[in-house]
């Protein structure tokens, strides 16, 4: 099923990608023979590809108000005909999140591309982003974390969804900008190289007719002051996902402050797990630290 890309899989991997418990596992495959292990030459419990998908699909049904011992009694036609005919959002949305970690498990970007049409058939691009990327990034996230998947995955799907983002952007391009508004500047600290938030921030500041300058990754400051001199005022926006560390954040504020804002209309916003590690005994007029995507948005 999975085409020997990843064909066994821990106990443990299967609950961290449908969250549930291995000793609920092990209840159903004791009470209902709902899944199949085999077992390693030292006895330890292992699942195939097809356990794996059959999992995924249970969780699924189980999620939307099926009994288990209801799914016990489906055969494998059954099983997917009734995954196939769930038809509320969340149920939607929750196969084919599904259809993506598959889609990961296999390097098929064809598979991810028919699964994300499923989406546009009834979602916005915004939507798909905020309500369906975000989340899976997040689970993605988890699944690494705890070596359920390697890198690899994670860069693929993410350079999948880049190219969403890069493909929207070009469609909504325009010719000219709002009068009398500031102009944005978007750009990642230097090694800091996780830019699917900035981008998609750059995304939706084009579609609201705003003029962004996209800048993206490796960017050191001393390089975006030649932009400073261009514009009276400037929104710079970045994401501290892994940089920069939290023993220079205080210094890189500081010399935000100095180089791009002091004396100036500008104001710099940061996103990202590092905006937590901003310390506001030593705040800025002109700096702010943004909790989410959704809170910068609501910002513009």
């Amino acid at each position: 099923m999975l085409n020997n890309i990843k064909t066994k899989f821990s106990i443990k991997d299967l609950e961290n990608f449908t969250g549930i418990k291995p000793h609920t596992i092990r209840i159903w495959e004791k009470r209902y023979n709902l899944l199949e292990p085999s077992r390693t030459d030292t006895n330890i419990r292992y699942y195939n590809g097809d356990n794996f998908v059959k999992l995924l699909n249970i969780n699924l049904l189980y999620n939307n108000g099926f009994k288990i011992s209801k799914i016990a009694d489906f055969s494998e036609d059954v099983l997917l005909l009734k995954v196939k005919e769930l038809t509320t959002d969340k149920a939607l949305e929750d196969g084919v999140i599904n259809e993506f970690k598959i889609a990961m498990l296999k390097f098929d970007a064809v598979a991810f591309n028919e699964a994300y049409n499923k989406l546009l058939a009834y979602k916005s691009f915004r939507e798909i982003f905020l309500e369906v990327f975000i989340p899976l990034l997040i689970q993605i996230g988890f699944l690494w974390q705890h070596k359920s998947i390697k890198p690899v995955h994670e860069h693929f799907v993410s350079n999948l969804i880049m190219q969403k983002i890069q493909s929207n952007i070009e469609r909504s391009q325009v010719t000219s900008f709002k009068e009398n508004e500031k102009t944005f500047v978007l750009f990642l600290p230097m090694k800091e190289i996780h830019e699917l938030g900035l981008l998609y921030l750059h995304y939706e500041l084009i579609l609201r007719g705003y003029h962004s300058i996209y800048l993206g990754q490796n960017i050191a400051i001393d390089a975006v002051q030649d932009i400073k001199p261009l514009y009276s005022n400037v929104q710079f926006i970045s994401y501290f996902t892994v940089e920069p560390n939290e023993n220079d954040i205080g210094q890189y504020l500081e010399d935000i402050n100095e180089k791009l804002l002091k004396g100036t209309d500008n104001n710099f916003w940061f996103l990202g797990r590092k905006s937590s590690q901003y310390e506001k005994s030593k705040s800025y007029a002109q700096i702010e630290a943004i909790g989410s995507l959704v809170q910068a948005l609501d910002k513009i």
